[in-house]
């Protein structure tokens, strides 16, 4: 096998054309290929003939995925502009109102408080004072336990939550005991703060003392410290700095003003910041105590909330214990708490104390003393409940908004900010509210009660305030907790974080929200690869071809684990595609889509390779196609198989999709053809260095359906490319966590941003098994829009509600990501590979494969998403019958998956985190509404008629069940074709009665008013269709369509399922059949058939008979003979009808034949090896397509292997002896014959064969067998259909028999009420009745079903509606923003649109001195156009570009800043500025990117190791190298490309030797085919090697 290999060899180089990178720019894909099999193809140079300079270049069409939205996405943007000032309005003053009501309710908790009261209403000469009654300061204190206690008892609930309902693990108990010591000690020093520090002071100098909590946290964040940061000394200076100026804060006031109680200050501030210990220590820690407590910290992930169920119960019961404590050490008696609960929130009065005049305003110290009168006031007492609400409100949307900005990522701006002004901006407002307060104190008359009001300062003048009130000291706490917190203006986590990532704590803390917000998030949430460390991974790799590092890897997902390698934890991507007989735009489509994922890649790994960026959106691609039923019979002979012209029109249609999508013609490399045990693969290198594999399925040797494609890409990418890595098990495991299989249809179209919103989702919940994104439908007709409408209410509304409520239960096989861990695990992908058996298992396993493997997830614990912003656009069913088989096959299929997981709820709810008993409940109606909904549609049209053609109910209950019985009768016993039709015509005249029903409700609802049950439904459903359809304005024009869905509801909830219950024998796919290619056997077998089908027709017929009497008479003719209207016909004097000459001819052609075949039979017994008896000699069976679906053909995969030793080929010429894994005709046949040949490892070969003899291979033709599931199958149509018809027999017969007694069933309607007013003339009386609608059965089983699933439904949509809209701005950038641009530097600017910046470079348009077709308007614009000029360039020959970095390499090594000399580079979109420095410190890159090569080649030349190279720290952004290290190995023995492509290294790393097995170079990375000109080869060092450039057996083994 190995002899029979063809390589392209690679030119020498000569000239100039040797080892320098910077002239270096041919692209290696333009080999030429020149072995006669391939026909020659050569691309090194392409010349035009001048008379055919004119072009064609490729149309840019916008349509589905790269449709015009640029309106949406300006709208995006101002909605992120609208987001970011929102959400810093909303938590700035979310945060003031909570600070400042806190300290409103501490000063009314101070004992005996005295407050001037206003003179308005009492009287304007005279003053007024008034002492808060007990009852007051109860109200105030019980308000500071309400406050502090409501986050609490949500941490409570989400606690129990997580612990009953998911996973939790039980701490230590030293470290439980740690931990309910420090939180003990926060919940102390809040009491103590709020009821004894803050009442002795004034409101000013208790918002200031706020910032003075951070005591503990700077200490801690001192001594964790680790000598490998940068400029650590000077951090630990300023930390010193910030932990003194907090120290001040504590003991300042207690030394100036001498007051005892002032001394809790220090001891309650210290309490107070030890809650917020954990998000200041470090395992790394040099000091061994602050090492224990980063341990403590560490466990704290896992057994956090198990801890917080407990400490929460407990901070309750000790802030209410030490209030009560400290009330009663103020002499109070703590039973009044409880005993003046009911009057301190009930009317109580307030007495307000008339000072004399003598006493000029100042209160004397005792009032009872004085002779001073009285005035009694009402309390308003429900100023406490508003102000309490103020508070809870405040602190919650303050937290809420707070988190929604991490998540969106636009931490600093709307949410470091705020934080930080919060203070500042309620000391502003407090000085300003007591400085007027103070000079008016009727200011606030109507605001706020006169007897209540801050503490304010008892000598307030500004310069008194600087001096006494420690101004410039509070400016000082202030930056120093700054300082401690700066880590919220450095965010570092990724888009959607959940809260555990973003905050320590669960909640936050109310009575000091702003300094939760500031020490509670996290300062850890940063990647665990870091610029600086890759040169180190760039070592661990081994080459620099996959330069690649994912900086948003959750720690928790990979534990410290030293066989892990940080380039294990790299998005990898494999694309699997199933095609079987997909159309040419189709494809096309789909094809663009790969293109656009290729270059988005390509992209990505250009600029972290060149641009020594951290791309946290990287990933790795890989695109396979699985091609079912991709041969057939060849056109030369029946022995041999040939492509089938949808694998012809796949490899015709490459070119021109990378066309249409690099704005420019396109050539790309034939693809590599390979015979496999499957039937064969072809393998592209697109543009983009990524590859395209084609698997091309011979339904005789592999098992072919949907279910069995995806078997193969997972036993293959997870099981052989995966676990037989020789790799530790630890490095398996991580690969598998980050490994995502892509399953696509071969018609689905979409975006590169679409796939990285799910992978999103992936890293944000490692349980997340698999994630599915919005299904566009494209097409155009009537049955297109009516699922434009029902495809965008069950994402809208459906999808939605599974995605927040539980766990979505579909994800559709068109557009999904799987997780590779999540199906290697148990009963999931080996479960998946049950081969049907039993008759429910054709209908649950292969009519709807994706919806089963999502139930295999669910029930092994996994959860599985909708992303709204992920979209995709795929062509769906144009004509009705398509249509109705689709769905013939969804229904069931549906049907029996979610009654398999409901009857598994029990199982699952207990293994399943995400699913409960109220989403089990939720299912299980709508499963009801399923079943149910024929007979609620026909009792719905029974009520129609009644209210529309005014008949009574039993006429119309007539009128419509004999068509529905009549189209049951017509499925049972009619074929396919038939049934499609009659349910046509049976959905054309229910869509005008539909029409007609909608007019007569609308009368109705008229007659009866806006407040009838039937009036509300329906306000109810269309309002809810039309708020769904805003919060989606993208998609708002699919509401449009609703009326064809109303219309179409009898056909598809009532002919539809009963066409798919009744047909649930026919497993079929139904839909994209076409007709096989027949041998010549079966032609002549099919022709001889209907003669003779034909004969017995005409035989059986009475005229037949009448014509033919008792035999065949039409080999006879007589002399005479007449006839009579065809009716008989007289013969005399037969004799035997003579045979015309082309007969004769024919049948001496057919005995020679006959002959020849005989003599050649002899001749090969003779000699063997004249005659090679094919292997392949067997029959190609027709399409399930073309047979009777009744006849069960799809349940039969291959027919029996016959010998047709007399259909042999005619031909003279000896047949050449082949073998299917080493040359099969296919890889000879002129339409794929251009491109190289190759083969399959060994190793990989006996991998195909063991897996297809375990679980793929093809299913025998066993017509006892095939009897049975036939038999089986019909069996389970009976027993369904009839529990169906009962079922819905049962619920019409009850609910029409209620119906019948409305007048005495019936609820009545309490809106909508008519009062008739009568005059009795005869009497002179007034009678007034009333007269109430009335809810019928009918009405009510609408109601509660219906109207109970829309409420559901809605309220979920909103919800998931604010999440899309997260996702949406998280992944949203303000480049336009250009403020913000200049503020960067430019290698920041560069570090943030690197991407960008590579996709401009990297454009193929133009590289080859294209121009561009300005196709602009106007008399002058289209006058000077240089059209000459352009042909006469595009006539010059020139070396085609076919590849993206090569392109890139060309424009970005040849970057300047010059602009006179470099005046149009192409850098960044005329979005982002293009200023010189821009460029400068690209070409500042470039530099260094380019003596980081010439020292890697000196290494090179001199390097020792098994390869002969040697691997360079990279080089930093401003081309200093860092100290060189010596090479070495990888510790696993593989590079990470050769983890993603398995045989792209040499043969033995990777399985060990092969027996003489070739390496399969489809997955090596050659430098001579398709390689990197910067990269190098792995190659084992030559011994006889003289020379790096010397070339080895032909090929060059390294080059730079």
């Amino acid at each position: 096998m190995s002899a029979v290999r063809h390589r392209p060899m690679a030119p020498p180089a000569t000239g100039d054309q040797g080892d320098s990178d910077e002239n270096n720019f041919t692209d290696d894909e333009s080999s030429p290929l020149t072995h006669d099999i391939y026909g020659g193809s050569q691309r090194t140079i392409q010349e035009t003939k001048g008379w055919d300079v004119f072009r064609d270049p490729p149309i840019k069409i916008e349509t589905g995925s790269t449709a015009n939205q640029e309106c949406l996405e300006l709208t995006i943007k101002i909605l992120k502009i609208f987001a970011y000032i929102i959400t810093f309005i909303i938590v700035l003053t979310g945060g003031v109102i909570a600070k400042g009501t806190v300290l409103f309710m501490t000063s009314q908790v101070r004992k005996d408080r005295r407050i001037e009261y206003c003179n308005k209403d009492l009287g304007r000469d005279k003053s007024f004072v008034v002492r808060l009654p007990e009852e007051e300061r109860v109200a105030w204190i019980w308000a500071l336990v309400i406050a502090y206690s409501l986050p609490e008892i949500g941490v409570l609930i989400r606690a129990a939550r997580i612990c009953f309902f998911k996973t939790f693990k039980v701490p230590k108990t030293g470290h439980f005991l740690f931990v309910w010591l420090m939180e003990s000690m926060s919940a102390l020093g809040t009491a103590l703060l709020m009821f004894v520090v803050l009442p002795q002071i004034d409101a000013i100098q208790g918002a200031m003392l706020t910032n003075c909590l951070c005591v503990i946290p700077g200490i801690l964040g001192l001594l964790s410290r680790t000598s490998k940061e940068g400029k650590r000394f000077i951090k630990v200076i300023i930390d010193l700095a910030a932990v003194a100026a907090q120290v001040t804060g504590l003991v300042i006031w207690p030394l100036l003003e001498n007051r005892r109680e002032l001394w809790v200050i220090p001891v309650a501030c210290i309490m107070i910041s030890c809650g917020w210990w954990e998000n200041y220590v470090s395992a790394q820690s040099s000091l061994g105590i602050v090492r224990t407590l980063g341990r403590i910290k560490e466990e704290m992930r896992t057994t956090r909330y198990f801890c917080h169920m407990f400490l929460s119960i407990w901070k309750i019961l000790l802030f209410f214990c030490v209030t009560l404590l400290i009330y009663w050490a103020n002499g109070d008696e703590p039973s009044n708490l409880f005993a003046l609960y009911g009057d301190a929130f009930g009317p109580h009065k307030i007495v307000v104390y008339e000072l004399p005049a003598g006493l000029g305003g100042v209160l004397p110290d005792t009032l009872e003393s004085a002779n001073i009168d009285t005035v009694d006031v009402d309390a308003a007492y429900n100023t406490v409940v508003y102000v309490l609400l103020l508070q809870i409100f405040g602190a919650y949307l303050c937290y809420i908004f707070g988190k929604f900005a991490c998540k969106i990522l636009i931490q600093g701006f709307s949410y470091a900010f705020p934080v930080s002004l919060t203070v500042p901006i309620t000391v502003s407002f407090l000085i300003a509210a007591c400085g007027i307060r103070i000079d008016d104190p009727c200011f606030f008359h109507d605001t706020i009660p006169d007897y209540l009001f801050f503490t304010s300062p008892s000598n307030f003048r500004f310069n008194n305030f600087v001096t006494e009130q420690m101004a410039w000291a509070w400016i000082l706490w202030l930056l120093s907790q700054t300082w401690i917190a700066l880590h919220i203006w450095t965010p570092k986590c990724e888009r959607l974080a959940t809260t555990e990532k973003l905050f320590v704590r669960p909640m936050y803390s109310a009575l000091l929200i702003d300094q939760s917000m500031a020490l509670n998030r996290r300062r850890d949430d940063q990647a665990d690869v870091k610029t600086e460390d890759l040169s180190e991974i760039e070592k661990e790799k081994g080459d620099e071809y996959y330069e690649t590092i994912s900086v948003h890897t959750d720690r928790s997902s990979a534990p410290n684990k030293p066989s892990i390698k940080s380039s294990d934890n790299i998005t990898r991507i494999y694309t699997c595609a199933t095609m079987w007989h997909e159309t040419k735009d189709e494809m096309i489509e789909f094809l663009k889509s790969i293109m656009r994922m290729d270059e988005d890649q390509c992209a990505r790994r250009v600029a972290q390779k060149y641009l020594r960026v951290l791309d946290p959106d990287y990933y790795e691609f890989e695109t396979h196609i699985f091609f079912d039923d991709a041969f057939e019979i060849s056109d030369h002979s029946d022995d041999d198989i040939q492509c089938n012209r949808f694998v012809k029109l796949l490899i015709g249609t490459m070119d021109e999709a990378a066309s249409e999508i690099h704005q420019t013609t396109i050539r790309l490399r034939p693809p590599k053809k390979y015979p496999t045990p499957y039937g064969g693969r072809l393998v592209w290198t697109l543009p983009g260095k990524t590859k395209f594999i084609a698997h091309l399925k011979d339904k005789d040797r592999i098992r072919h359906r949907k279910r069995w494609s995806q078997v193969m890409y997972m036993y293959y990418l997870l099981g052989h490319r995966l676990m037989e890595l020789p790799i530790s098990v630890d490095r398996k495991d991580a690969i598998a966590e980050n490994t995502y299989l892509l399953t696509l249809d071969g018609d689905i179209d979409f975006k590169p941003n679409a796939v990285t919103l799910l992978v999103d989702l992936m890293k944000k919940n490692r349980n997340l098994g698999a994630a599915c994104g919005r299904i566009h439908p494209v097409g155009s007709g009537p049955m297109v829009w009516y699922q434009l409408f029902e495809y965008a209410i069950g994402h809208w509304l459906q999808k939605a509600t599974e995605h927040m409520i539980g766990c979505v239960l579909c994800s559709p096989g068109c557009f999904s990501l799987f997780r590779g861990k999540a199906l290697m695990d148990d009963n999931v992908m080996k479960k998946y590979t049950t081969k049907p058996t039993e008759a429910r298992h054709y209908v649950q396993y292969d009519q709807g494969e994706d919806r089963w493997l999502c139930t295999l997830l669910l029930q092994r614990g996994y959860r599985v998403e909708y992303s709204a912003a992920s979209d995709a656009y795929t062509h769906c069913p144009e004509g009705f019958n398509e249509f109705y088989n689709q769905r013939r096959r969804w229904v069931p299929s549906t049907i029996a998956n979610i009654m398999d997981l409901l009857g598994d709820a029990k199982r699952t709810i207990k293994i399943n985190d995400n699913i409960s008993l109220l989403y089990v409940f939720y299912q299980m109606m709508l499963m009801g509404g399923t079943i149910l909904g024929p007979g609620t549609i026909f009792l719905m049209l029974v009520g129609a008629f009644v209210a529309a053609f005014r008949i009574d109910n039993w006429t119309s209950f007539h009128y419509n069940i004999v068509p529905i019985l009549a189209f049951m009768v017509i499925c049972f016993t009619c074929k396919a074709n038939i049934q499609l039709f009659v349910a046509q015509v049976l959905s054309t005249c229910y869509a005008l009665i539909m029409m007609a029903v909608i007019v007569g409700t609308a009368l109705q609802l008229g007659e009866d008013g806006i407040g009838s049950p039937s009036a509300i439904f329906l306000i109810s459903m269309v309002g809810s269709f039309f708020i769904a359809a805003c919060l989606h304005p993208q998609e708002f024009w699919c509401i449009t369509c609703g009326l064809i869905y109303l219309l179409s509801i009898p056909s598809m909830y009532l002919l539809l399922i009963l066409y798919s219950i009744i047909n649930l024998n026919v497993v079929s796919w139904g839909t994209r059949e076409v007709v096989a290619k027949k041998t010549k056997k079966e032609l002549e077998a099919e022709k001889k058939a209907a003669e003779e089908a034909k004969k017995r027709v005409k035989q059986k017929s009475m005229l037949g008979f009448l014509q033919s009497g008792i035999g065949d008479n039409d080999d006879e003719e007589g002399s005479i003979e007449f006839s009579l209207a065809g009716l008989f016909r007289c013969v005399f004097c037969t004799h035997g009808k003579t045979s015309d000459e082309k007969q004769q001819l024919a049948s001496i052609a057919e005995s020679l034949d006959t002959i020849k075949n005989r003599i050649d039979s002899i001749e090969s017994a003779v000699d063997p090896h004249g005659h090679h008896a094919s292997r392949h000699n067997r029959r190609r069976t027709t399409s399930s397509g073309s047979k009777d679906h009744h006849l069960l053909t799809s349940v039969a995969e291959k027919s029996g292997d016959e010998s047709d030793e007399s259909d042999s080929d005619t031909s003279a010429e000896p047949k050449q002896e082949r073998d299917f894994l080493t040359n099969p005709y296919w890889i000879e046949d002129p339409d794929v014959r251009k491109g190289e040949v190759d083969f399959l490892s060994s190793s990989e070969i006996q991998f195909w064969k063991d897996l297809i003899d375990q679980y793929l291979y093809p299913i025998d033709n066993d017509p006892v067998e095939q009897a049975r599931i036939a038999k089986d199958l019909k069996e389970l149509r009976d027993s369904s259909v009839f529990a169906f018809f009962m079922i819905n027999a049962l619920f019409v017969l009850i609910v029409f028999l209620l119906q019948l007694n409305k007048d005495n069933i019936h609820v009545k309607w309490p809106f909508g009420v008519r009062t008739n007013i009568t005059y009795d003339e005869s009497t002179q009386e007034v009678h007034i009745s009333k007269e109430y609608l009335q809810l019928e059965p009918i009405g009510l089983v609408f109601v509660f079903f219906f109207a109970l699933i829309l409420v559901i439904q809605f309220t979920a949509m909103l919800f998931h509606r604010f999440g899309t809209l997260s996702h949406i701005l998280a992944s949203t950038e303000l480049n336009f923003c250009k403020k913000k641009s200049e503020d960067l530097t430019q290698d920041q600017l560069i570090d943030k649109h690197a991407v960008e910046i590579v996709k401009n470079l990297q454009r193929l348009q133009g590289i080859d001195g294209d121009y561009d077709n300005d196709s602009g308007s106007g008399p002058d614009r289209i006058a000077r156009r240089k059209t000459i000029q352009n042909l006469e360039k595009a006539r010059q020959p020139r070396r085609q570009i076919g590849t993206l970095d090569v392109a890139f390499k060309k424009r970005f090594l040849k970057l300047t800043a010059d602009a006179e000399n470099n005046p149009a580079t192409p850098i960044l979109t005329r979005r982002l500025t293009m200023r010189a420095e821009t460029i400068r410190a690209l070409e500042v890159r470039k530099n260094s990117v380019m003596a980081e090569r010439r020292k890697s080649a000196m290494q090179t030349l001199g390097a020792k190791n098994e390869y002969g190279i040697t691997t360079v720290p990279a080089a930093n952004n401003n081309g200093v190298l860092p100290n060189p290290r010596s090479g070495r190995v990888s510790n696993a023995g593989i590079s990470i490309k050769d983890v993603f492509n398995v045989n792209g290294g040499p043969a033995e790393q990777i399985y060990g030797s092969n027996g003489g097995g070739t390496i399969n170079q489809g997955y090596e990375h050659v430098i001579d085919e398709d390689g990197d000109g910067n990269s190098l080869r792995l190659t084992t060092r030559n011994p006889h090697q003289v020379s790096w450039g010397q070339n080895v057996n032909g090929n060059n083994t390294g080059r730079l």
